[in-house]
């Protein structure tokens, strides 16, 4: 298993779903390797962030089919995405 927690935890999904989950829930959306496991992300957000992690949810986005060009075709790309719930009282500065 992949055990540094800059290689699991790859970057913060910020839309605005998410950015309301981060103020009323204190719940932080990563995308993550699609091989990692909830205690390895659990881990590896304590380390980098200093944080309680209390729950995790995971979800896989499947690839889907699309059109690139004209005549040619693509998938648009399969990942991992982590929704992390933190202790109360306890935040990420991820919006700068």
């Amino acid at each position: 298993m992949i055990a540094e927690p800059i290689k699991i935890i790859r970057e913060p999904v910020i839309t605005e779903q998410t950015t309301a989950r981060m103020e009323s829930d204190n719940k932080y959306s990563f995308r993550v390797d699609p091989r990692a496991n909830k205690s390895a992300i659990k881990r590896a957000v304590e380390q980098m962030f200093n944080v309680k992690v209390v729950k995790i949810n995971t979800k896989v986005r499947k690839s889907k089919p699309r059109k690139v060009r004209l005549r040619q075709e693509g998938r648009t790309p399969f990942w991992k995405e982590a929704i992390v719930t933190l202790k109360k009282g306890q935040s990420i500065d991820i919006l700068g």
